[in-house]
């Protein structure tokens, strides 16, 4: 018997090169980047959202710019604040300590132990207002920050429906950002919660310069 061998036909169907193009062009004509380029409405909506995503995005990097420098200038007012009060301590016991007068001015220095008080309390309030004022401005700035980033994001979500959309894309939408409702009672419940958490090195200044205070009573009359 003779052996036999399967034989494999491979037949090769010729591609219409033009025929190719043609699709390559239709799909590429339907696409949606295509079609908004073929829209000037669209093309310049297009436009004119990702300036705003520019502007948005300097906007958004000054702010943090300004929230890192505010911070920096509210921690070296608060070193300022205890520095003070440990230079004016120690003023105050080494001139204690130091004082070899008779018993009546020694009698004397001690009821005048309301000066260097008044003294080391009006500092301390001046401080006190410049950290709030920084405080204040902190939080200005980062309640702005978080509008900008929420109007950025918003933008950003109508270009990508844009892209996507194409020609179909309703030219009278409008970014809305998201705004998270809340209660008013619930508000009204957590505000001083909420003001005391932002303020907290406003209240632990005020607390430790009301401890401070007579501690130049306690210096010069011990």
């Amino acid at each position: 018997m003779a052996d036999s061998k399967d034989t494999h036909i491979v037949v090769e169907i010729p591609v219409d090169e033009e025929h190719q193009q043609k699709l390559t062009f239709s799909a590429m004509q339907n696409h949606p980047l295509s079609e908004i380029s073929q829209s000037p409405g669209h093309l310049l909506l297009l436009k004119l959202w990702q300036r705003e995503e520019d502007l948005f995005g300097r906007r958004i990097a000054m702010k943090e710019t300004r929230l890192d420098s505010i911070k920096t200038e509210t921690t070296q007012l608060c070193f300022f604040f205890f520095i003070f009060h440990a230079f004016f301590s120690t003023i105050l016991f080494t001139s204690s300590t130091n004082n070899n007068s008779p018993e009546q001015d020694r009698n004397l220095v001690c009821h005048s132990w309301w000066i260097p008080s008044i003294l080391s309390l009006f500092t301390s309030i001046v401080l006190i207002f410049l950290v709030q004022m920084r405080l204040c401005r902190y939080w200005k700035v980062w309640r702005e920050l978080q509008r900008e980033k929420e109007s950025n994001r918003a933008v950003g979500r109508c270009v990508q429906e844009l892209r996507m959309k194409g020609a179909s894309f309703d030219l009278d939408k409008e970014p809305q950002s998201g705004k998270r409702m809340k209660s008013s009672s619930v508000e009204i419940k957590w505000k001083p919660l909420t003001w005391c958490s932002r303020y907290l090195i406003t209240v632990c200044l005020v607390c430790f310069t009301g401890l401070v205070f007579p501690a130049s009573k306690l210096i010069l009359c011990v």
